[in-house]
């Protein structure tokens, strides 16, 4: 069946790398038949109307926006574990139970105690918390301060490797940073997301010596949204904590992290050796930058902190090889969403029936599937829904660093979350795929299904490390994270504008709810494209490894 690709530099690329791949496996697996009537049985369980009852009960006004610590999430939770338990799969979480408890620590900077003040030739400024910056909760401390010179380090990238590095020509020890957010569009798709990471920027901050973090964006920048940014950020944010109770990391040499809006930035760089509108120049045309500010940054945070207990759901389907049936697959969704929060147009639960009742449910259709197959395929599967997914992929980051079974086994993963179906599926953008054997997987069950595969069409929107599949790359596990391309089938519907349109108007907002006209048959897809490649996946004879040479592998690969 020929399998439909935008044609692009890009996407001839990424395809002939899938086949290319596909082509060097040992043929160890070509029994594997998605024809098989076990196999049709299972993908015929998978059910469109079952996929709305799922989205509409988790996205319910009654679970008031599935908040971690929340009795909405505990409600949400328990709909998960009584519909695995109605399935035949086993419970797979801590004490023969479907629970893996997940220690959260929630912190909240406290407005009128923290503040900013900007110290140039033009004075001491005192900028505005909320209209002009807001900070970053301290996680370890109740109090903390820095006051440094200011260091700027374009995107504060350091990737050598590409022939860039903003960190090149300056010395930041001992000194606040500050850059943009973002990374160089010159960058392949996944490893742009990787370098655009706060974890990544922090990470090289902090190996550099630097002891504060300011971030901003550019003007143009599609994501910027600075009220609704404040708007979350007054809400606190999570981590998880270890058996002591410390958080993950302890405590950061940074002792403060703000962002700022537009009118700080001009104001952080006037007097600036190189003009504000020529940063943004040089950063727009992939030049690395960086240089001494004429300024000095005085920040102070004041942070309350409270624990919240939370869980993640895990379910397993053993597999049937003796071989092979101590090896996992996992599929993870999350289920939390944001709770009730600042009112839009009156409303103020934000449901996330797309972001994430849509993954969550998927997986539970995708599970339906592989426990009604005749036989269980040779690997096991399991089936991860987490918590916190929203505050920095807390949930599925603790299974990994603290897994129900051996660390070792957990051989691929694969993430729903916000698939994406307002439209038919008929294209996808598998992310990932370029970087592991998982490849041949997912081009075997698109081209079965007649699904084109393209390349990242929104590559400024980092997806790669934005869910909970990130967490498993993080631990060297290859992962996929499958999301539906802007074909629709029809002339009159442009998917680049439906997708564009949406995260504008709906995501992260309380119109996020269950009639805002999905296509719940392209979510039955979404559920068979997945099943069929974790179904390749557990079937085959050789363990998904990372293809030589790759970037992921080589920077998470060794954990393995």
């Amino acid at each position: 069946m020929k399998v439909r690709v935008s044609v692009s530099s890009r996407a001839v690329a990424l395809t002939l790398s899938i086949i290319l791949v596909a082509a060097c496996g040992t043929g160890s697996s070509s029994d594997i038949s998605f024809d098989d009537p076990g196999v049709v049985a299972a993908l015929a369980s998978i059910g469109a109307t079952d996929i709305n009852q799922h989205i509409r009960i988790l996205a319910d006004d009654s679970l008031q926006g599935r908040r971690p610590g929340t009795a909405g999430y505990e409600g949400a939770i328990r709909y998960v574990e009584t519909t695995l338990a109605s399935l035949g799969v086993e419970p797979a979480g801590v004490g023969g139970s479907f629970r893996q408890a997940v220690p959260l620590r929630h912190s909240v900077v406290q407005p009128d105690a923290s503040s900013l003040t900007l110290t140039s030739a033009g004075g001491v400024t005192e900028m505005s918390y909320g209209a002009d910056f807001y900070l970053s909760p301290d996680h370890m401390r109740a109090e903390s301060e820095v006051s440094a010179a200011v260091v700027f380090v374009g995107f504060g990238v350091s990737a050598p490797a590409f022939g860039y590095d903003d960190y090149a020509d300056v010395d930041v020890e001992g000194k606040i940073v500050a850059y943009i957010s973002g990374a160089p569009s010159s960058l392949p798709s996944n490893e742009r997301a990787y370098y655009s990471s706060g974890a990544t920027k922090s990470g090289e901050a902090i190996a550099r010596g630097a002891v504060g973090t300011v971030s901003f964006s550019s003007p143009d920048d599609p994501r910027f949204r600075w009220e609704n940014s404040v708007n979350r950020s007054s809400t606190g944010s999570y981590i998880w904590v270890d058996p002591a109770g410390d958080p993950r990391g302890g405590a950061s040499q940074i002792r403060a992290s703000a962002s700022l809006n537009h009118p700080a930035v001009w104001a952080l760089f006037e007097g600036s050796p190189t003009p504000l509108e020529d940063v943004f120049s040089a950063a727009a045309s992939n030049s690395a930058q960086g240089f001494d500010l004429p300024a000095e940054l005085t920040m102070r945070v004041a942070t309350t902190h409270s624990p919240v207990d939370s869980d993640n759901v895990i379910a397993k389907l053993e597999g049937s090889d003796p071989d092979l049936r101590d090896e996992h697959v996992v599929y993870v969704a999350h289920v939390d969403h944001f709770g009730v929060g600042v009112a839009v147009d009156g409303d103020a639960i934000y449901n996330g029936a797309h972001d994430n009742a849509s993954g969550t449910s998927i997986v539970l259709e995708i599970a339906k599937a592989f426990a009604a197959l005749p036989e269980a395929p040779r690997r096991s599967v399991i089936f991860l829904f987490v918590t916190a997914e929203e505050w920095g992929l807390l949930g599925s980051d603790y299974f990994a660093a603290n897994p129900t079974v051996p660390a070792e086994s957990l051989v691929a993963n694969l993430s729903l979350d916000m698939p994406f179906f307002f439209h038919p599926l008929l294209d996808i953008v598998p992310y990932g795929a370029e970087h592991s054997t998982l490849s041949r997987s997912i081009e075997a069950a698109a081209d079965h299904l007649g699904i084109g595969i393209g390349p990242d069409p929104i590559p400024e929107q980092v997806l790669f490390i934005r869910s909970d599949h990130f967490s498993f790359v993080r631990r060297g596990v290859p992962a996929l994270f499958i999301k539906s391309g802007f074909e629709t089938g029809d002339p009159s519907l442009d998917g680049s504008s439906i997708n564009a349109n949406w995260r504008v108007d709906f995501y992260h907002t309380p119109r996020d709810e269950p009639d805002q006209g999905f296509d719940f048959e392209a979510g039955a897809s979404h559920a068979k494209l997945n099943f069929l490649t974790g179904y390749d996946i557990a079937m085959r004879t050789e363990r998904p490894e990372w293809n030589p040479g790759d970037f992921f592998g080589g920077v998470f690969g060794g954990q393995r």
